[in-house]
C-alpha cells in the first residue's frame, strides 16, 4: 500500500532507521541512498554556530550529494542538532561518554533542532526547521546505570544517549514538540511540500 504518486521513488539520504520508519508508515515509496559527506568538517568549515542553522545546512548537504546522483528525483536530506543552552552535542563515542552526556542533560531542558531538505536536480527545492523542547527527570547515578544496561549499543547511535521511541522514554518529564521532530525528520512540513508537487495520493 502506497500513497506515493512519483513516477520514481522518493530518495531518503539517510541510513537512520527511525526516519526509514516514518516514511514507510506514512505509505511513501522510498529508497534509501545514505550520503557520503563529513559532516564535522561541513560543521566546522562553515563558521555557523546557531544549532538550527548547522542543521539546515546539514540537511541540504546531505540533500544535495545524492541528488548529483540521482537526477530528477526527489531527495530528502535530513539532520538533527541536540543544543544544550551554548552548548552543542555530538553521538556518545560509548557508554562513559554517554553516562557524561546523561549526567549533563539531567534535570535540564535541552532542545532538538530538527530540519529537513529536498533536492532535485542539484537544487534545494524545499527546506524546514523544527524545534522541540525536551526536558529531562533528575537521575541518579544507579538510574543512569540502570538505562544503559537496558539500552546497550543503541545509546551511541543517538545524540543525548536516547531514542525517545525506545527506552529513552523513561528519562524525561516533560517534552514540548512534534513527535516527528523529535525523531529528526519534520514529517508534517515535508508532506506538505510533497503534496503540492502532486506526489500524494491523499
Amino acid at each position: 500500500m502506497t500513497l506515493w504518486r512519483g513516477k520514481d521513488p522518493l530518495i531518503l539520504a539517510s541510513q537512520s532507521r527511525a526516519r526509514q520508519m516514518l516514511l514507510a508508515n506514512a505509505g511513501i515509496d522510498f529508497q534509501a541512498v545514505p550520503a557520503d559527506i563529513d559532516e564535522r568538517t561541513v560543521q566546522q568549515s562553515s563558521g555557523l554556530s546557531a544549532p538550527g542553522e548547522i542543521a539546515g545546512l546539514l540537511a541540504r548537504e546531505k540533500a544535495l550529494a545524492v541528488s548529483l546522483h540521482q537526477p530528477g528525483k526527489y531527495v530528502v536530506g535530513a539532520d538533527q542538532i541536540l543544543a544544550l543552552e551554548d552548548r552543542l552535542f555530538s553521538k556518545p563515542s560509548g557508554r562513559a561518554a554517554a553516562a557524561e552526556q546523561l549526567r549533563d542533560l539531567a534535570g535540564r531542558s535541552h532542545e532538538l533542532h530538527s530540519a529537513v531538505a529536498v533536492a532535485r536536480d542539484g537544487k534545494i527545492v524545499f527546506e524546514d526547521i523544527s524545534v522541540a523542547r525536551m526536558t529531562m527527570r533528575q537521575l541518579s547515578g544507579a538510574e543512569i546505570g540502570a538505562y544503559l544496561d537496558e539500552a546497550g549499543e543503541a545509546v551511541s547511535s543517538s545524540v543525548g544517549a536516547y531514542q525517545l521511541e525506545g527506552m529513552g522514554v523513561h528519562l524525561f518529564e516533560r517534552i514540548d514538540g512534534d513527535h516527528f521532530t523529535i525523531l529528526g525528520l519534520p514529517l508534517l512540513p515535508l508532506l506538505a511540500f510533497l503534496r503540492s508537487e502532486r506526489l500524494l495520493g491523499v
